[in-house]
């Protein structure tokens, strides 16, 4: 299939060529696509050495980990463990904030790729406000490990116009559906820990959090 689609609204793809896009993504394919917030870089999480090559794009450090953006709540425990305790927290804050800006820290399930995480324990989770992004992740099988679509250093890309030549050509497939809605990075919220801790200031206020589950670090 071509590299570069221009989608606005998921009408303009015929369905032969969003299966066309599936069978790439599953083969592990790079791909860059819109979300809500900023574009992304995405690859499927069963794909240890496309997870490396997303590394390889960004020029990104292997201590920094990916996030795993999904279609729907029902995947989130296909990714990682969810405790009693956080399964309230994770309740009460899906209700509100999902689909949208947030991203929430949880123990990873074994089988995620070591390199997804740094080699650690813990995995990102959200759930982009964006049929488009939704779409495409369903497409991976609910599941897409994701960052955002600039080489390190460069400036985080609100809209397919700012995506730099560079990263652009290291993918294999290109999804233009113009500026991102909120052109700001998700705030993230951890919830590993025994108070839940703000990792990441972003369009979510801590305040908004805080309305619905209380204090936090």
């Amino acid at each position: 299939m071509e590299k570069y689609l221009k989608i606005d609204k998921i009408s303009d793809i015929s369905d032969d060529k969003w299966t066309l896009l599936s069978e790439e993504i599953k083969k592990g394919s790079l791909i860059i696509y819109p979300t809500d917030t900023v574009y992304g870089l995405g690859a499927i999480v069963t794909n240890e050495q496309s997870i490396n090559n997303i590394y390889l794009a960004k020029s990104r450090s292997f201590s920094s980990p990916l996030i795993a953006l999904l279609s729907s709540v029902d995947k989130v425990e296909e990714v990682a463990y969810v405790s009693d305790k956080n399964r309230e927290l994770l309740k009460k804050l899906s209700k509100v904030f999902w689909p949208g800006a947030l991203t929430v820290i949880l123990k990873s399930k074994e089988h995620i790729p070591s390199i997804m995480v740094s080699g650690g324990d813990t995995i990102g989770v959200r759930i982009p406000n964006l049929d488009l992004a939704i779409k495409i992740i369903d497409l991976a099988g609910g599941i897409l490990a994701t960052t955002s679509a600039n080489i390190s250093g460069e400036a985080t890309p609100k809209s397919y116009d700012e995506l730099s030549e560079a990263i652009k050509s290291k993918v294999d497939i290109l999804i233009d559906s113009g500026k991102c809605k909120l052109g700001e990075a998700s705030t993230i919220i951890d919830l590993t820990s025994d108070v839940p801790k703000i990792l990441r200031k972003g369009a979510i206020s801590i305040e908004e959090i805080e309305k619905i589950i209380g204090r936090v670090g």
